[in-house]
């Protein structure tokens, strides 16, 4: 395997990872040359048949997604593809040593580097979590601890690719994810949000501060029970030192249900920001893997050879990048036949870029209310939701659908379809409990039409569920899910993957519960 060419351009050198789902390897950029990071991945290893095929696309989706994800905590995306039977992934090679080696060389671990850690993580999990995003499986092994003591966050989307839509158990009926790391409605194979994780955040915090998870076990499956079913040792049991504040906080991201976590990211820095060091402290000499340090000596140079320069504020993102010129008039036309040559070509983000430029010259010439101004924001929906931008695309989307309803009443089907797409992105958005009105509204109106379309129902009730799981109602999901089975199994056949995923989650219930 070493010296093997991925791609016909990356060579690899030396494993630095393995695990269930493939390996990391150090290699060599022979175009560039340079030293990068590759990741190989299995799909046949966490799906099959069918299945791997559609974690194959998924996977081209979400590298796409994330990569537009700009943040100096995040390990950069430089390329994806595939190369044989296995999917690559091509990143920066970051220096230093990941968080969990470095806890073991410095235990115990000082309150202020564990709070400094915390914070730093915050900063990248709100621009993640703004896109949206969720990593899915934070863990000291995925974040790395530079010399300058930032951190960088590893394997962004990973996870995402692997817990899919379709399939969020494996086709051996286990979760994805590290089980020492995850929250409970992950562990139920439950819709996931940010705040799922933020419980990861809080059992990494805990882990700082104490030596240890709050939940371990000699199988993976104990451990779970434990994350669904114990209460976390507070931490000043463990160790008085800790301050009361930080206490509560890891408490408050260890809560079983994710409504009495924190509300957001940023809601934990600010937590913790009253927790560092301010800028230019002397109270301690920063040294070598300080995560203390960017607080104290905010951008200096390293090794330190002078005081830090006062920093200009930071220049807020550029908006999404518009077409050179908005077409108007004859231009319209060519531009509505490039964005088609663009989806077909799977160049996504490029036609969302140019459907907004054109939009508004629609709107000019037709006017608002013209079938080829609609179509086009149907495209543009549809477009934002392909390219993973949900927080775009649900004003839309509810435009649409009030428009519809507006002028052919609200249960008509291509009004209920739009509304049905923005419950989509509320989940997707991590409002569990506004995507599960939507979706008990609109099951009746579907379950009208399942005569012609009885995929649709199905796929919410099986929504339903998940969500149930994630805002703690396992009965309820248990009662949908059995319920669903029979009606997946007469409509789709006892082997179809569907109802197969729909026994593999009651299963998995079974025993996580029992």
């Amino acid at each position: 395997m070493i010296g093997r060419l991925i791609a016909g351009r990356y060579e690899l050198a030396t494993v630095i990872g393995q695990g269930g789902m493939g390996q990391v390897w150090t290699a060599y950029d022979r175009r560039l040359d340079r030293r990068v990071a590759v990741k190989l991945l299995r799909p046949d290893k966490v799906a099959g048949g069918d299945e791997a095929d559609e974690l194959r696309r998924r996977f081209d989706r979400e590298c796409r997604v994330t990569a537009q994800v700009d943040h100096p905590g995040l390990v950069t995306v430089h390329d994806a593809g595939a190369d044989g039977d296995e999917l690559y992934l091509v990143m920066q090679y970051v220096e230093g040593a990941d968080l969990g080696d470095h806890l073991a060389e410095h235990e115990p671990y000082p309150w202020p580097w564990a709070v400094a850690v915390a914070a730093q993580l915050c900063a990248v999990l709100s621009a993640v979590h703004a896109v949206p995003i969720v990593h899915r499986d934070l863990k000291p092994r995925n974040v790395m601890v530079r010399p300058d003591g930032t951190l960088t966050v590893l394997d962004l989307g990973v996870a995402s690719v692997m817990d899919t839509d379709t399939t969020r158990l494996t086709h051996t009926g286990s979760p994805i994810g590290s089980p020492a790391y995850m929250a409970p409605e992950q562990a139920m194979g439950g819709a996931v949000g940010p705040r799922t994780d933020l419980y990861a955040l809080g059992v990494l915090l805990h882990e700082l501060l104490s030596g240890n998870v709050p939940f371990a076990g000699t199988t993976a499956l104990g451990v779970l029970h434990r994350h669904l079913h114990e209460a976390p040792v507070p931490l000043r049991q463990l160790r008085p030192e800790v301050p009361e504040q930080l206490e509560s906080l890891v408490l408050r991201l260890l809560a079983k249900d994710p409504e009495h976590r924190p509300a957001g990211a940023q809601d934990v820095y600010r937590e913790l920001a009253a927790l560092l060091p301010p800028p230019g402290s002397a109270h301690r000499t920063p040294g070598p893997l300080d995560p203390t340090r960017p607080f104290l000596r905010p951008q200096a140079p390293w090794p330190d050879q002078a005081a830090a320069h006062a920093q200009a504020p930071p220049v807020p993102a550029p908006p999404p990048p518009r077409p050179a010129h908005e077409p108007k008039g004859a231009d319209l036309a060519a531009a509505v036949d490039e964005v088609k040559r663009l989806l077909d070509a799977g160049r996504i983000t490029q036609a969302v870029d140019l459907l907004g430029g054109i939009i508004p010259a629609a709107a000019e010439k037709h006017g608002e209310h013209s079938p080829v101004l609609r179509a086009l924001r149907k495209q543009y929906a549809a477009t934002l939701m392909e390219d993973g931008q949900y927080r775009r695309a649900l004003p839309e989307l509810r435009r649409l659908s009030e428009e519809f309803a507006s002028q052919y009443g609200g249960a008509d089907r291509q009004a209920l379809q739009f509304r049905y797409e923005a419950a989509q992105c509320l989940e997707h958005l991590g409002d569990p409990r506004a995507a599960l009105a939507e979706y008990r509204v609109l099951l009746p109106y579907f379950e009208q039409y399942s005569a012609t379309s009885p995929g649709t129902p199905l796929d919410i009730r099986r929504r339903t569920a998940h969500l149930l799981l994630s805002v703690g109602d396992r009965a309820g999901a248990r009662d949908v899910l059995t319920r669903l089975l029979y009606d997946a199994g007469r409509v789709h056949g006892p082997h179809h993957p569907f109802p197969a995923e729909i026994r593999r989650t009651l299963a998995w219930l079974g025993q996580v519960q029992g």
